[in-house]
């Protein structure tokens, strides 16, 4: 069923649910979630919104019973992390790429493809300032980029100050924004390998800030996902939603430390981002937001 007119911006949510279906049907199942979401917003009225509507609807339903036993669906905590860490990797991927001068159309899209993902991750509640600027930098990255490209000049590699469209759509300062090291993380590491042609680029296409044409059909795309993408000291700060099953009745800590419900929720994400570190063998991380987490329950602070 074609995509109706009103809901052009979600087109390459959808489309990037497509190419993970067999990739990461997790991934596919929240783009796709988020794309209905949206929608919903956008027109649910007209006849052939609502009926596109029910179509992914449906889908989401068959989705959801299929990946029943995946913990990433059936638990929001655990698809936010999911979908956090995916995106995360796409950008980390594609800033060392940019970073090192290599620019091609993998790491366009690999920018890209994070900055549709921090989107999808307002399925989960209110973005964390640091998603929010990765997702900016991340698109803008895209289309300066591939705005160079196209007109034969050579980009400027690494972190630059944004300008244009982009920065007056949502309101930017115009800032320096690295998300290097002083971000909280080293990209340190080797440098995964890119699979040849991960989908076309060109004029066509218009997207929120950048022009992609959706290729044939899925195919390889950004950083290979296992033991071989190995990211050292990443760190990934606590986000700004809490998860919803923080009890309403909250029993004293060890040692009569008497903890609140914000205490609880932040030693939940702790270990929720010690698990995520543990995905990128980064040990040190880990060991550290657990030990957060324990000083916490035991003391009350941070």
């Amino acid at each position: 069923m074609a995509l109706p007119v009103q809901f052009k911006a979600v087109q390459h949510h959808l489309r990037t649910a497509q190419e993970h279906d067999k990739r990461d049907p997790v991934v596919a199942y929240y783009c796709r979630l988020y794309a209905m979401q949206t929608g919903m917003k956008l027109d649910s009225k007209t006849p052939e919104c609502r009926k596109f509507l029910v179509k992914l609807m449906d889908q989401l339903e068959t989705m959801k019973k299929e990946l029943g036993d995946n913990e990433s669906v059936s638990q929001e905590v655990v698809g936010n992390a999911h979908i956090e860490n995916y995106a995360l990797k796409m950008f980390l991927y594609a800033d060392n790429e940019d970073r090192a001068g290599s620019f091609h159309k993998n790491m366009i899209k690999s920018f890209y493809t994070s900055s549709l993902l921090f989107d999808v991750l307002s399925v989960f509640g209110e973005l964390s300032e640091e998603n929010i600027q990765q997702r900016k930098y991340a698109r803008w990255k895209a289309t300066y980029i591939h705005t160079c490209l196209k007109e034969g000049e050579t980009p400027v590699a690494g972190p630059l100050a944004m300008e244009g469209e982009e920065d007056e759509e949502e309101g930017a300062d115009g800032g320096f924004y690295d998300p290097g090291p002083s971000s909280g993380g080293s990209f340190r590491g080797p440098q995964p390998q890119v699979p040849p042609d991960q989908g076309a680029l060109g004029p066509g296409g218009p997207a929120p800030g950048i022009g992609f044409t959706p290729g044939p059909g899925p195919g390889p795309m950004g950083p290979p996902v296992g033991p071989g993408s190995n990211y050292n000291n990443i760190h990934i700060p606590p986000g700004a939603h809490a998860p919803a099953n923080t009890p309403a009745e909250l029993p004293p800590a060890a040692g009569g430390v008497r903890l609140t419900p914000d205490d609880f929720t932040l030693a939940q994400k702790y270990c929720k981002y010690a698990g995520s570190a543990l995905q990128y063998e980064d040990t040190a991380t880990a060991v550290q937001n657990l030990q957060k987490a324990l000083r916490l329950l035991t003391s009350g602070k941070e």
